[in-house]
């Protein structure tokens, strides 16, 4: 009870509902630790104290009245700074954006307020979701609390960091070509992005319409599971959501793997690209890991991953071009380097280009779910090298595009990065496992055996 950091999501709420921890008390724990420390991490894009004492507040006096209103109640969380929190500005990171106020909270935040969540802030991202960390804009970007000298991950970079930090126990972030897996498996922490559809993305500021998804960072499998719970489900309004039944995403955390089909697709990481020595020792040791708990390996194959790759390029340059015409012809100037340079090329992918990879899209997304015919599970890398110095930016333009988790926007696939331990030099490594669309339970399943099984999830890092 004393280390109110580390705390999980499950614990914090068994301890408010039976009043043996108080939401304030707790609250300003956390905020005192990022007060202390977050000066050298730069999570928090704009932290909001005042809202998470108030938020604190009236759950306290709501739980001890016996008002309870489920696990979120009284639980902080944070957001990543594309998504809209009412009265607050929404920046994207982003000078273009810097005086824009969010007139309405966006839906993933309604449904977080309703539960009775307490708000910690907005987190930091990459310029509008992508570029990389950059030191042009009006904000610093935010660093790995592992080794603050290295990358977090992006472009939800200030969730990876805030979560794996300790300021806070769950965030939300997006994902349009990896950005809640990158930092959580460079975090230490768990990232899902569900199912396509699955959750709404009204309220937030758009990347690549037909890619872009929100997702959820916690530290513990069952934290993960239990905030898809809350915030997956239909939406009429995103001309994107899915119509389909959610929910009991904790409904098989505990039962073992005995009997279940996991396919490794390993040439994604051992022939398409040449994963660095100790991020391939990780993914294979973690599949030795899930044969030890009984499930029965196999090796599958699908399209190479340069292959996704360049589908998810065009599509993304194109969409995101779209969105950003405007800007890009009258205030260029206004964005940073990364991110300007990256949505310049979108101006520069014909029509045809566009329309082919869409077409593509449909075959490899076909192909790829064919595959559960035969396997239950996908295992295959997130990461292809561990976390970079974060000053170094040949060495961020070179890591950033050697991951395999861009495939997964491209078919819409759930994929879940969850830790599978640590370099020689303390930095964070992770493994990915995909499902067939809506098989989130599932992923939970196998990740939370794994991480029953093994230590990662009881280690944290030393803030400065």
């Amino acid at each position: 009870m004393t280390d109110f950091a580390w705390l999980t999501v499950a614990e914090v709420s068994a301890l408010l509902r039976s009043k043996k921890l108080s939401p304030v008390e707790y609250a300003k724990a956390l905020i005192a630790r990022a007060e202390k420390h977050d000066k050298h991490y730069n999570a928090y894009l704009r932290p909001t104290p005042d809202i998470a004492l108030e938020d604190a507040r009236r759950a306290e006096n709501e739980i001890l009245q016996g008002r309870y209103r489920g696990p979120w109640h009284g639980v902080p969380y944070g957001l990543k700074d594309i998504v809209d929190y009412a009265d607050l500005p929404t920046t994207a990171h982003s000078k273009i954006l810097q005086n824009n106020v969010a007139t309405a909270d966006a839906v993933v935040t309604q449904k977080l307020k309703a539960a009775g969540g307490v708000f910690m802030g907005k987190l930091s991202t990459h310029e509008f979701a992508t570029g990389g960390p950059s030191f042009d804009l009006p904000w610093p970007p935010a660093r790995n609390p592992w080794n603050r000298d290295h990358f977090c991950g992006g472009s939800s970079s200030g969730s990876g960091t805030a979560t794996g930090a300790g300021f806070l126990p769950a965030a939300i972030g997006t994902d349009t070509g990896g950005s809640v897996r990158n930092p959580a498996s460079m975090c230490g922490v768990v990232g899902m992005k569900g199912t396509y559809g699955l959750v709404s993305r009204r309220g937030v500021v758009p990347l690549a319409f037909s890619l872009d998804h929100v997702g959820t960072l916690t530290r513990t499998v069952r934290d993960n599971a239990m905030m898809l719970d809350l915030i997956a489900g239909y939406d009429a309004q995103d001309p994107a959501s899915a119509n389909h039944a959610t929910g009991g995403y904790t409904a098989q955390l505990g039962r073992d793997l005995k009997g279940l089909r996991i396919g490794v697709l390993r040439h994604f990481y051992a022939k398409d690209m040449q994963a660095d020595a100790e991020v391939a020792a990780s993914i294979e040791a973690s599949v030795q890991k899930l044969t030890e708990l009984g499930a029965i390996i196999s090796e599958v194959s699908t399209a190479p991953l340069q292959t996704y790759q360049a589908c998810n390029r065009v599509i993304l340059l194109s969409e995101a071009f779209a969105v950003h015409e405007k800007w890009m012809q009258e205030r260029p100037q206004d964005y940073g380097q990364l991110a300007r340079e990256r949505l310049m090329g979108g101006a520069f992918v014909r029509a045809a280009d566009y329309v082919n990879a869409t077409r593509l899209r449909r075959k490899l997304t076909a192909e790829f779910h064919a595959l559960f015919d035969h396997v239950d599970v996908i295992v295959t890398s997130s990461s292809m090298d561990p976390p970079c110095r974060i000053d170094d930016p040949q060495a961020n333009e070179y890591t950033y595009s050697r991951q395999s988790r861009a495939p997964f926007n491209v078919t819409g696939s759930p994929g879940l990065s969850v830790p599978t331990g640590f370099t020689k030099n303390g930095l964070p490594l992770g493994i990915q496992l995909v499902g067939k669309p809506f098989s989130e339970a599932l992923l939970y399943r196998v990740a939370y055996a794994y991480e029953q099984a093994s230590p990662w999830v009881n280690m944290h890092p030393t803030l400065v």
